[in-house]
């Protein structure tokens, strides 16, 4: 660790998270970086911090405190060093591991596609984690969205966010679709048409398996009921399609005793169900239709059945599957409807990018919007804890935007340090301010007889309502509320 890095020096009175045996370890009294954020970030990063270090505040009595260091991206630093990310702020990340952001800009005009894309990639972030849960108060656009509680790991790295395309028109594109339309789909009725502007969407089996390891690991750890894999695979057979079968490989070889596929689950079920059942009647109910097949594919369907009941039957039979953790897979566009009509079902989604972007955002409408939205980025040995929302330059320093974004994302971060009791505390403190009708104007607009107040007077009644409650009452108003969250 360097003594300072964009000319600021690190806290003295803090000290390093250290990462080591697979796991981080957190001192009371950790340096964590922050990035202010651009527009109304700095309004929210103000309110924010001062939420946070209340809550450790009550929660641990002086015995912990965070030692906050400021670092640079945005605007703020290409106003300092004429650069949107110095190389000093992703180092100071680096050897720092932890650290939280306000919204950035994306710099118009070329050069760095997107900062939070880049800060990502650089420090290979490959996990971006998005909880999506109703807080009860909070006005939302559905009938029922307590029945929204999803968790969803979407890879950071790969699809179509790693950057990979050629303008419409340039001599790069001309290359791409003549080597694509003389040499690859040769021989084929395909063609990649003339003026078209041309992307790669590589999906790898490496960058798979450990997003998806990273979402069972979560499940088990909070108890989940099963992990979902969203694709469009059905058309994408190769990325998308490839990313579920990676997915259910990687599931049932490193998981085996404590995960059970949804198919697997029909076959067990079935022999519980009925001890005498054949292979082949078993076959026959799992797959409908099969006497109709070829009789090589009845053979492969009698021989999944045989190695399943062989494999795993003995360990999950019985009964014993239900309490294990479902692996499962569900196409993209289905899954849309199906997080509005019946959302209790899913738990935990593992995601290629380009889904994981889209159903974030269409979960988050319904308990609320981006504005209360939090989301993390991890990796093996580091995080960013950041709002999903953008600056909204027009409200810039005007003191009015939501900052439950970056507040929510704090309680994701003291949940990672396992700094609990300081998150059960915001979460209940800010919960009670939202029933008590004390709301941004976001939430004012929506919400009959509420009281609209600025960002700072949003984060003034939830340290108020910090001071009602204690640490232990936190728990258990989260456990009476939200058991699945306690």
């Amino acid at each position: 660790m360097a003594a300072s890095y964009n000319g600021v020096a690190v806290p003295e009175d803090g000290a390093r998270i250290e990462y080591s045996g697979g796991r981080f370890h957190v001192p009371d009294n950790p340096i964590l970086p922050f990035i202010e954020g651009d527009g109304t970030g700095r309004d929210i990063w103000k309110a924010s911090r001062r939420v946070f270090d209340a809550a450790v505040q009550k929660a641990y009595g002086g015995k912990r405190r965070v030692a906050w260091y400021e670092v640079f991206a945005g605007e703020k630093a290409f106003t300092r060093f004429k650069t949107w990310l110095p190389d000093e702020t992703v180092d100071a990340i680096r050897d720092l591991r932890v650290a939280i952001k306000g919204p950035l800009t994306t710099p118009v005009g070329g050069g760095i596609r997107s900062l939070n894309v880049t800060l990502r990639q650089t420090l290979d972030l490959y996990g971006c984690i998005r909880p999506v849960r109703y807080y009860q108060g909070v006005p939302s656009p559905v009938k029922h969205p307590e029945r929204m509680n999803i968790v969803i790991f979407r890879e950071n790295t790969e699809d179509v966010y790693a950057g990979i395309e050629w303008k419409q028109g340039t001599p790069e594109a001309k290359k791409i679709i003549d080597f694509i339309n003389h040499e690859m789909l040769k021989g084929t009725k395909k063609r990649v048409r003339e003026d078209s502007g041309v992307g790669i969407k590589p999906i790898s089996a490496s960058g798979t398996k450990r997003l998806v390891r990273m979402a069972i690991r979560y499940a088990l750890a909070n108890h989940r009921k099963s992990v979902t894999m969203m694709h469009k695979g059905n058309i994408q057979k190769f990325t998308e399609g490839a990313f579920r079968e990676w997915g259910y490989e990687l599931a049932t070889s490193e998981f085996r005793d404590q995960v059970i596929t949804e198919r697997e689950s029909w076959i067990v079920g079935n022999k519980d169900k009925d001890p005498g059942l054949t292979v082949e009647q078993n076959a026959a109910l799992i797959e409908p239709g099969l006497e109709f097949a070829s009789g090589d594919f009845r053979k492969q369907i009698y021989a999944e059945v045989k190695s399943v009941l062989d494999a795993i039957y003995a360990t999950h039979g019985k009964g014993a599957w239900k309490q294990k953790l479902m692996i499962s897979d569900r196409i993209a566009d289905s899954i849309f409807q199906q997080v509005i009509t019946r959302p209790e079902e899913y738990s935990v989604l593992a995601t290629p990018n380009l889904n994981g972007d889209y159903i974030s955002d269409a979960c988050a409408a319904q308990v609320g919007g981006l504005g209360i939205a939090p989301g993390a980025n991890v990796g093996d040995q580091h995080a960013i804890f950041e709002a999903t929302h953008g600056t909204a330059p027009k409200y810039a320093d005007k003191d009015v935007i939501n900052p439950g974004s970056v507040i929510l994302s704090g309680v994701m971060m003291f949940d990672f340090l396992e700094w609990k009791e300081a998150a059960r505390l915001i979460e209940v403190a800010m919960e009670r301010t939202i029933q008590q009708k004390v709301v941004t104007y976001d939430f004012e607009r929506l919400m009959e007889g509420a009281k609209k107040v600025k960002t700072s007077e949003f984060a003034d009644a939830i340290i108020r309502n910090m001071e009602t409650v204690g640490p232990g009452a936190a728990a258990e108003e989260i456990e009476q509320l939200h058991p699945e969250r306690a």
